[in-house]
C-alpha cells in the first residue's frame, strides 16, 4: 500500500465514530480520538489531526464522511 492510501485509511478509521455531517474546523478536530495530537504515520510521513487547518478552507465545510475528510487533507497534504 501506498503512503497516500495508508493515511487515507488511517485518517478515515480514526472518524470512524464521528457524527457528520461535520460543519467547522472546530468539530473536525474534536472529531479526532486524540483531538489535534491525533497522528497517521505511514513510513517517513507524519501527518497531525492539528495540521489539517493548513489545508483545509471555510469551503471545504460541512464534511458529510469520514471517507471525504481523508480524501480532501490527503490530496492537499501529500
Amino acid at each position: 500500500m501506498d503512503v497516500k492510501e495508508d493515511i487515507k485509511q488511517q485518517i478515515a478509521g480514526a472518524l470512524a465514530g464521528a457524527s457528520f455531517p461535520i460543519a467547522s474546523p472546530e468539530e473536525l478536530i474534536g472529531a479526532f480520538p486524540n483531538g489535534a495530537d491525533t497522528m497517521c504515520v505511514s513510513g517517513d510521513v507524519k501527518l497531525r489531526a492539528g495540521d489539517a487547518g493548513t489545508v483545509l478552507t471555510a469551503a471545504d465545510f460541512p464534511f458529510t464522511s469520514a471517507d471525504q475528510v481523508a480524501d480532501t487533507i490527503v490530496s492537499r497534504a501529500l
